[in-house]
């Protein structure tokens, strides 16, 4: 007797514990048409409230996630939460015609499910037809609150790196072109960091992400191979980086200087900020195994400069 009341009060105390510290994180999605100017070209793309890539999830483990998504745009729509367990929430993972119905133009649908013995990067994205090549962003899944933090040093502070595609002609378009001629689908112009194409490319001076840093700091780089098919190596000049997760699980910490994600995967790393002060390319490119396969040959690129660097100094 006194040990089923010893369980039931562990029992009791574990719920307690979770209804307090785990949170609702709700969001609102309307998804609808933005006007962006990439590659010398004005471009119309489906996005979320108006940002591409979308909007980032910050969540801990234990939340439940909440999000009202609107479809403005003219196209069915469904969104995916790449990763997520869906523990007793099968219908809110998101693929349409499999989970779910798409939610048609000029309707909403709401997504809830917990997060629950996951931490780590993960990330979101459209699941009907090619529209996840601009439909997309980060779910950033935190220790809970409470709990004993990251099992490696805290970082000085964190940044989501989104590995993307872009194509100059309409994406929905294109696809319906190869459907019906039965061949594949065109490879993309440019690679993006975070939606931006970056400096080797035309006209993307100022389309290229700049993250700062300062000396002897430690950053935590959220990595993201939003990439419709193309597995990607990423890489920081002179630096670098401990692989420390991936798809929100911890690994044993290892080091590398270059980075292989697939398409949908994520991968956590440790950059050091100890060189010397000035500014160094991070870059993305195809990897590609077969002579026979055309890819897209490109390489984007983002800059990476150390805080109180002379302007000048540059070491790409």
């Amino acid at each position: 007797m006194a040990r089923s009341a010893l369980l039931l009060l562990c029992v009791i105390f574990a719920f307690l514990s979770f209804s307090t510290e785990a949170e609702l994180v709700e969001h609102t999605f309307i998804v609808g048409n933005l006007t962006v100017r990439r590659l010398c070209k004005n471009k119309i793309i489906t996005a979320v409230n108006g940002e591409y890539p979308g909007p980032t999830i910050n969540a801990h483990e234990g939340d439940t996630v909440v999000v009202h998504v609107i479809n403005k745009s003219p196209y069915n729509i469904s969104v995916h939460w790449h990763g997520i367990f869906q523990r007793l929430t099968q219908w809110a993972d998101g693929p349409n015609f499999i989970t779910q119905c798409p939610i048609q133009p000029q309707n909403s649908y709401t997504y809830k499910f917990n997060i629950i013995g996951q931490e780590g990067t993960l990330w979101w994205h459209a699941h009907v037809s090619v529209l996840r090549a601009t439909v997309y962003g980060a779910l950033i899944i935190r220790p809970r609150a409470g709990a004993l933090g990251y099992p490696f040093p805290q970082p000085y502070k964190e940044a989501t790196i989104l590995l993307g595609e872009w194509w100059d002609a309409d994406v929905v378009n294109l696809e319906n072109a190869a459907l019906a001629a039965g061949g594949a689908f065109n490879n993309s112009d440019a690679l993006t960091i975070n939606g931006r194409p970056g400096d080797l490319y035309p006209c993307s001076k100022k389309h290229t992400y700049k993250l700062e840093v300062e000396q002897g700091k430690t950053y935590l780089l959220r990595i993201i191979n939003a990439a419709l098919n193309g597995q990607l190596f990423f890489k920081i000049a002179n630096h670098p980086l401990t692989v420390v997760a991936a798809d929100a699980a911890y690994t044993t910490p290892f080091p590398t200087d270059v980075i292989t994600v697939a398409p949908g995967q994520t991968v956590d790393a440790l950059l050091h900020a100890n060189a010397a002060p000035g500014r160094y390319y991070m870059a993305a490119l195809a990897y590609a195994s077969s002579p026979n396969i055309a890819v897209d040959n490109t390489t984007t690129v983002a800059t990476l400069t150390y805080k109180y660097s002379f302007p000048s100094s540059s070491r790409h």
